[in-house]
């Protein structure tokens, strides 16, 4: 019961560790790179699906990415959702391909971001912390029933805290290495 608890509290931190990877990707940091898309959704046949699953998305150089819808009445689509997305992305429509450059960061704005990575961060410490409360509520109630003792609880309740830990160290290493990035210039 405990190996079963720890494991799935392993892999549910794990996925809030991830879900911070992905939040961090869509915050841009001057350079261009493809997943910085991924969000943006496109009415597609009166569907709403991602950019990328209705055109090839690449790089053109460090600053540009481009976007070449796979049919062509789709390239005024995608250039009005990549406009109004909150990416604040300005494409320059070159008839069969969609320039997109990445504008530079204005200290003001490094900063800005900054702040919201720290949020998004602190939202992800959280999450991880009310998996280990989850997790401890559920060895005490399994001492209540008597399914294990109060040792196993004890010993239970360090890995837990450990598990915990090395999941908000991980937390702060990709924080820290992301500041890093939005401040370069």
């Amino acid at each position: 019961m405990i190996s079963e608890l720890k494991k799935t509290l392993e892999h549910k931190m794990q996925k809030s560790v991830e879900t911070l990877k992905t939040d961090l990707a869509k915050v841009r940091t001057g350079r261009a790179h493809t997943g910085l898309l991924d969000h943006v959704m496109v009415e597609y046949y009166g569907s709403m699906v991602p950019v990328n699953q209705v055109a090839n998305i690449s790089l053109i150089d460090a600053r540009t990415i481009g976007v070449q819808a796979w049919e062509k009445p789709m390239l005024g689509k995608i250039e009005r959702a990549i406009r109004d997305s909150d990416l604040g992305l300005n494409p320059a429509n070159m008839g069969e391909l969609l320039r997109v450059p990445m504008p530079a960061l204005t200290e003001e704005r490094r900063r800005d971001l900054t702040k919201v990575v720290r949020n998004e961060g602190e939202s992800a410490k959280v999450a991880v912390r009310n998996l280990r409360r989850d997790a401890n509520q559920q060895l005490k109630d399994a001492v209540k029933d008597k399914e294990i003792s109060e040792d196993d609880e004890r010993r239970a309740e360090e890995d837990v805290q450990k598990l915990t830990d090395r999941h908000v160290a991980e937390i702060d290493k990709l924080l820290a290495a992301k500041e890093q990035e939005l401040m370069q210039i």
